[in-house]
């Protein structure tokens, strides 16, 4: 097949759609595919363009077509196309929406010389929701089919977390979307509580398809102690101490405040218990959650780790911990939660009654309501008391990531899906 993946995110960004629309392009070219790939150069989670890659039209062949017979591939190619974009310090609201527009009118000249290319697919991800009507008008012209995956419900998520107002552009955002997406042959999602959200939205079930985030659950093989001992040795944390983690994107969503809150409270209680919290990541809350953990001695933070270090980093951890505001509930499906489950650790959710994201974690973690500082900390001290109770979950969540998530699996079930929509 010839598939053609239009996003703003891609590799080499650590976390979030770029991660799985990057994963996604290469075991596709892996298998034999011709992939082209039209996105910007990387800037996500810190919301600053990575110093390596220029702000400029580029385009970088990864590999042609040729037989390796070490790995028993036939590979196809892979062929990258970087737009420029302009990229605000402090997104939100009006700048979010130009900081998207610029990749839209910058990726337009590109995305029409593929014409000649005549892809059997083209594959466009949302967030952003900017690029659907460039891509449906290119795959009308190329006689292509036309695939939407949705990772998160960027125009629900803006209004439920406040940062669009107003029902009149509530009304016609939605209205758009709308239809926007009845337009695409096939539309995915990454929950079955998305999926639903995408009937609820007037969606055929024949046009909608479940391609949930993945991980490599072997290269989370080593589940000793001694995969341990790097990262608590860089961070002065013993052996002995339980270390609650957070790894992942720093942004608005994920009600960060919280985290500090908790830190605060367990290191000022009358019974400490020997607990350390390590903050992992980059985004546009970091700076304010350094602020409020300054000076805390149960507290350390890292940056971005490189992607073979992830293993390593989740399986230090005793317990996860994976806060979000009331307004995301089923709205996203938090990817960071595939890596979490194979590192067969327990995980302590903020997540309402009812939602996807509970049931998912029900009898792997625990999960208690979204912005409940007491709650949290309640449920924190009793996994950390319980060595039993961490063991039973954290087994449970590894075998799940076996049985669903496990990379090769979705991705044959992609590749099959896409075989089936063009016919090739």
């Amino acid at each position: 097949m010839k598939i053609l993946i239009y996003g703003i995110n891609f590799s080499p960004e650590l976390t979030g759609i770029g991660k799985y629309t990057g994963e996604l392009a290469f075991w596709l070219a892996e298998h034999g595919h011709e992939v082209r790939v039209i996105t910007a150069p990387p800037y996500y989670p810190a919301w600053k363009l990575d110093k390596s890659f220029s702000n400029w039209w580029t385009s970088k062949l990864e590999f042609g077509n040729r037989k390796t017979f070490n790995l028993g591939l036939n590979l196809g190619s892979l062929l990258i196309y970087r737009c420029p974009l302009w990229v605000p310090c402090n997104p939100g609201g009006v700048k979010r929406l130009v900081h998207l527009a610029s990749f839209a009118i910058a990726s337009f000249p590109v995305i029409l010389r593929q014409i000649f290319w005549r892809p059997d697919l083209v594959y466009v991800v949302e967030p952003p929701l900017f690029c659907a009507p460039i891509a449906l008008v290119f795959a009308w012209f190329s006689n292509a089919k036309a695939w939407l995956h949705v990772q998160d419900f960027e125009v629900d998520a803006a209004f439920n977390l406040g940062m669009l107002r107003g029902k009149f552009l509530h009304s016609l955002v939605s209205w758009v979307e709308s239809k926007l997406m009845h337009s695409f042959d096939l539309v995915s999602t990454i929950s079955n509580r998305m999926l639903q959200r995408l009937l609820d939205k007037g969606l055929p079930l024949n046009k909608t398809f479940f391609a949930p985030n993945w991980v490599n659950v072997s290269d989370f093989s080593s589940l000793a102690p001694a995969a341990r001992a790097p990262y608590r040795k860089q961070l002065a944390i013993s052996n002995e101490s339980i270390v609650a983690l957070y790894s992942g994107n720093m942004g608005r969503k994920q009600g960060l405040e919280l985290l500090g809150e908790v830190a605060k409270i367990l290191l000022s209680a009358s019974s400490p218990i020997d607990l350390v919290f390590v903050f992992c990541g980059d985004g546009a809350g970091r700076e304010d959650l350094v602020a409020c953990c300054n000076g805390f001695a149960n507290v350390r933070f890292l940056g971005l780790q490189p992607k073979e270090s992830l293993p390593d980093l989740l399986s230090m951890a005793d317990i996860h911990l994976l806060p979000q505001r009331s307004g995301a509930a089923d709205l996203v499906m938090p990817s960071k939660l595939t890596g979490i489950f194979a590192s067969g650790r327990p995980v302590l959710v903020c997540a309402n009654d009812g939602t996807e994201l509970a049931e998912v974690v029900n009898k792997r973690g625990l999960v208690v309501p979204p912005e409940d500082v007491t709650a949290f900390c309640t449920a924190l001290v009793m996994l950390a008391n319980n060595v039993a109770l961490r063991e039973k979950f954290g087994s449970a969540a590894r075998e799940y990531a076996f049985k669903n998530l496990d990379k090769n699996l979705v991705l044959a079930k992609i590749e099959s899906e896409m075989r089936n929509l063009t016919g090739c």
